[in-house]
């Protein structure tokens, strides 16, 4: 893709996520689109969002399960922004019609002390870089269609890449804890929609740990001269499937001795 094809599919995104109509899978319009290409559009995105004022407050890590992986025909895991707009309080009420189809994860949020840049990251400089760890909800949409009208063609990894991996909010909450008071490969989380349990998870499925994702990311992001910043937050990876949040929906995801995260959706409801 040259630049001016970049920026159009980025703008183009911007205003879909705007007026919540996705736009036609880039992979359709444009067949021999690269992974390369897909993060020159999600990148130009960014630099949109912050040209309007939003602050970028950490990253996001995507498709760290194996089998997520293998559903898209990849070998590595993806990643994406967060801006200050994403951020929900625990327990608050989400505008369901902010979004076009929203989905919710349960994963771990790690929160940085100090910065990490790579090459070379390691599990070990991840956890000695962190602050802290907490349950979080991860809001997952798509500004690209996620299966076309007139083909069934279903969206491919450049359109998710391109598409900010999919992130489109978070709720923080729980107990946080220092990174070396549990064995985070073992902490896992029942999430609940309506009372009944949907999905279940055990955090070693994000890549053995799910600090590995938080190094993949910062040896990841490198090349580029790009850095993990002290205070972000780094979204580490789904341990459980997305699952789709209808209006008025109430969701809480029971981490056990780390607590609990949770948020309703409503039209309507708080910006």
């Amino acid at each position: 893709m040259d630049e001016n094809a970049i920026l159009d599919a980025a703008r183009r995104l911007d205003e879909a996520e705007r007026t919540r109509t996705p736009i036609r899978q880039l992979s359709l319009q444009y067949p021999d689109m690269t992974i390369a290409d897909a993060y020159a559009v999600q990148h130009a995105w960014v630099g949109e969002k912050l040209a309007s004022g939003r602050r970028l407050r950490g990253r996001k890590i995507g498709l760290t399960s194996r089998a997520m992986q293998q559903a898209v025909s990849i070998t590595e895991p993806d990643y994406g922004a967060l801006f200050d707009d994403m951020f929900f309080d625990d327990t608050s009420t989400v505008p369901h019609d902010r979004f076009i189809r929203p989905r919710v994860e349960v994963e771990l949020a790690f929160v940085l002390g100090r910065p990490l840049k790579g090459p070379d990251v390691t599990l070990f400089d991840v956890l000695a870089a962190t602050e802290y760890v907490t349950p979080a909800l991860e809001i997952l949409d798509a500004r690209v269609q996620m299966s076309d009208p007139d083909t069934g063609h279903l969206r491919t990894i450049v359109d998710t890449i391109s598409d900010n991996a999919a992130d489109a909010g978070l709720v923080l909450g729980g107990r946080p804890v220092r990174p070396h008071d549990v064995d985070l490969r073992w902490v896992s989380a029942l999430l609940y929609r309506n009372g009944v349990i949907e999905e279940s998870g055990v955090a070693a499925a994000v890549l053995n740990h799910p600090g590995n994702g938080v190094a993949w990311l910062a040896n990841r992001l490198a090349p580029h001269g790009v850095g993990l910043g002290a205070g972000q937050v780094i979204l580490s990876g789904s341990f459980t499937r997305p699952v789709h949040a209808e209006d008025g929906d109430l969701f809480h995801a029971d981490y056990g001795p780390l607590g609990t995260v949770g948020c309703r959706f409503a039209s309507g409801g708080a910006p």
